[in-house]
């Protein structure tokens, strides 16, 4: 007998990964990462705070990890982070989760094409700068020479 597999509502139990972020040049770590806010995020509000241990048990990465991709990623513009606190139950203010925002991929594309853009003219600079050291360095050798 053959079973047809149940349909998928495709809004219900899926998320959405913009294509772009493989353009950027993140490590696997930060893809596992990025995706899980991803998972998490209100999409409403666009935003989300489990703790770096969620997010260490999911991915499958230790707190201290999580935390050097989740910094890159806010450096690369995916995602913007702020401090949360909480009240203990005896009155006691506590700080809390990160509240993470993702921000949109637009921005984080044009600020890496930017990056890029500057990588680029500071690599030309430095070609123009090293070729009219070898010039000067020629010129000193030739009057040294004479």
């Amino acid at each position: 007998m053959f079973r047809r597999w149940p349909k998928r509502d495709p809004n219900k139990y899926y998320y959405l990964v913009p294509n772009e972020v493989f353009n950027l040049g993140l490590s696997s770590h930060e893809i596992a990462v990025y995706n899980y806010l991803l998972r998490c995020e209100d999409r409403r509000t666009y935003q989300c705070h489990p703790s770096y241990r969620t997010i260490g048990k999911a991915v499958q990465l230790s707190e201290n990890t999580v935390r050097k991709y989740v910094a890159g990623l806010e450096e690369k513009g995916l995602i913007h982070t702020e401090p949360s606190t909480i009240t203990t139950k005896d009155g006691r203010v506590r700080n809390g989760s990160l509240i993470y925002t993702i921000r949109p991929i637009q921005e984080a594309l044009e600020l890496n094409y930017q990056r890029q853009f500057l990588r680029a003219e500071r690599d030309i600079e430095r070609t123009k700068a090293e070729k009219r050291l070898a010039e000067l360095n020629r010129q000193n050798k030739k009057e040294e020479s004479a």
